[in-house]
């Protein structure tokens, strides 16, 4: 297997908003907010449904890599309910080797709200539900080390359980590749995600806010000079700045798509480590993988969902 992901087995519930149903619940745009199963229900009450996915992060990139023809594979909590059928269902129907056995849990299959706006902005509600109790017992150590590369999300790091199942998965690594997830996400763990990055991971996915916030830097100038001296794989999406990877002191640049019919920004950077990722397994340059993942992101903000 080239690429294992793991990460929140989430399913997506998109619906399209106006910016005063975010103000009306004290969300804040393009963020994601975590909610317990009550408050999902009073969200989702007033709201009409668009569509309905298998989703989670790594989960979305792992499929963008299936759909480019890599061997990959998932590891990810749902329970033995409908929605953990599905969201089963919908990798499998993606070529995804899903590697978790499901069974009756106290707690049902995680889900998110995706709030669209007319911006094209996506704010995200999630109620993890079972997604977030995975443990390392949910993580099969050989299987791992019959990977390329270990895909993880900033989205599953917690204290407890999910932990050690992120301590187990980096141990057992041949590669370990992360994204930093959302800006809340680094926020909440900046001390151990900084410890991550310099100790334990090979290569990392950030947008421009959240490598700024992890590193407490002023400037963009002052990230590139700090990661410049780590012999690692950076990779940083800038929006309409485009994108750039400092891969062992090699620095490359790619520029954003021009002229998309912007309609959805749901998995864009999902899509982005998929494309850079396809060029890392394929022996692509750095600037070749970076226009792969230029190209699936601007193929994905032009569509409702995170899926091509």
């Amino acid at each position: 297997m080239k690429i294992l992901g793991i990460g929140n087995a989430i399913v997506d519930v998109l619906c399209k908003v106006d910016d005063k149903f975010l103000i009306k619940n004290s969300l804040t745009k393009s963020t994601m907010k975590l909610i317990d199963e009550t408050e999902f229900k009073n969200l989702l009450s007033s709201l009409s449904i668009e569509n309905t996915i298998s989703g989670g992060s790594v989960a979305n990139s792992i499929v963008g890599l299936s759909q480019l023809g890599n061997d990959v594979g998932f590891i990810g909590k749902v329970n033995d309910d409908d929605l953990g059928q599905k969201y089963e269902d919908g990798l499998q129907k993606e070529k995804v080797n899903f590697l978790y056995s499901k069974k009756k849990e106290s707690t049902p299959t995680g889900t998110c709200l995706i709030l669209i706006t007319p911006d094209s902005e996506r704010t995200m509600c999630t109620f993890l539900g079972t997604a977030g109790k995975v443990s390392d017992k949910d993580v099969d150590s050989d299987l791992i080390k019959k990977a390329e590369i270990t895909f993880l999300e900033g989205y599953l790091w917690d204290e407890g359980e999910p932990k050690k199942a992120f301590d187990k998965a980096i141990l057992n690594s041949n590669k370990v590749a992360m994204s930093l997830s959302d800006l809340f996400c680094v926020e909440r763990h900046k001390t151990q995600f900084l410890d991550l990055v310099k100790n334990k991971l090979d290569i990392i996915f950030a947008n421009e806010q959240e490598i700024l916030s992890l590193l407490e830097a002023k400037s963009f100038n002052e990230v590139i000079s700090f990661l410049k001296n780590l012999n690692k794989n950076f990779v940083i999406t800038r929006g309409e700045k485009g994108a750039i990877a400092l891969n062992k002191g090699e620095i490359a640049e790619c520029v954003a798509g021009k002229n998309l019919n912007i309609v959805d920004l749901t998995g864009a950077g999902d899509l982005f480590a998929a494309g850079y990722l396809h060029g890392v397994i394929n022996n692509l340059t750095t600037k070749e993988s970076l226009l792969k993942g230029t190209e699936l992101s601007s193929k994905i903000i032009q569509k409702i969902g995170a899926r091509i």
